[in-house]
């Protein structure tokens, strides 16, 4: 299994495609910072970094299926696929190594911005609670997102179909905190603390103002484990479709 991780680890470190993404996500948070300091009325720099994580998920999410799109459609379109499913390794080692390398270069990507709270809490003031709280529910999210896009890319041949419709699903989950405050399902009480129970963005609020609870942890644990498992017994049944 870590054989296999290495060479996912090294085939993103070893081209472009990692730096770039890296590059592009670090842009896009210092734009955010600069224009967070630029907005304060007050001389301190006093802030907790929670506007700059929401804000930036949203862009992130346009990142996250271009970083999953070719963990399984490429294995598909290069002919290497068959080579993976007859190697000694089980499914579930094949899903949980593809899933940890691409989750490592999200933890490197997450790791450069690490700069930004270091850099405000030498000249003003940072609240490290709900920073540390915003860490983590910004990871858990992107974590969900990484199952999800390589769900879609084993179920895909082609990798940009992968990402095309790992963005639209993406946004869908976005979505979902305006289709449950909408007047139609504000209408139907049930239905909407259904719709607001799934969505990951009401959950990650609370990450971002430095509330942790268990509930969410869970559910985003949960929900990432359910849809690993699903790529799972998506590659067994195509394992086993070809003898």
């Amino acid at each position: 299994m870590f054989a296999l991780y290495k060479k996912e680890i090294q085939s993103f470190f070893f081209s472009s495609f990692a730096y770039v993404l890296s590059a592009l996500f670090m842009f896009i948070f210092s734009v955010s910072f600069v224009t967070a300091i630029s907005d304060m009325t007050s001389n301190t720099l006093k802030f907790t970094f929670s506007s700059i994580f929401y804000n930036n998920f949203f862009y992130f999410i346009f990142l996250i299926p271009i970083l999953t799109m070719r963990s399984f459609a490429d294995e598909r379109r290069g002919g290497t696929e068959v080579l993976l499913l007859t190697s000694p390794l089980s499914v579930a080692k094949i899903v949980a190594a593809k899933f940890l390398a691409i989750l490592t270069v999200y933890i490197m990507m997450l790791c450069t911005t690490l700069f930004f709270p270091i850099y405000a809490a030498c000249t003003g003031q940072v609240m490290w609670a709900p920073l540390i709280c915003a860490y983590l529910g910004f990871f858990l999210w992107g974590m969900v997102c990484i199952a999800v896009g390589m769900l879609l890319s084993s179920l895909v041949g082609n990798a940009i179909i992968a990402a095309i419709i790992g963005e639209i699903i993406m946004e869908g989950l976005l979505f979902l905190d305006r289709f449950g405050s909408s007047a139609l399902v504000d209408s139907y009480p049930k239905l909407n603390s259904l719709v607001t129970w799934f969505s990951m963005q009401r959950r990650f609020i609370f990450f971002s103002k430095g509330i942790f609870r268990l509930e969410d942890l869970v559910f985003f644990l949960s929900t990432g484990a359910m849809i690993l498992c699903w790529n799972i017994i998506i590659i067994e049944k195509r394992r086993w479709s070809r003898g």
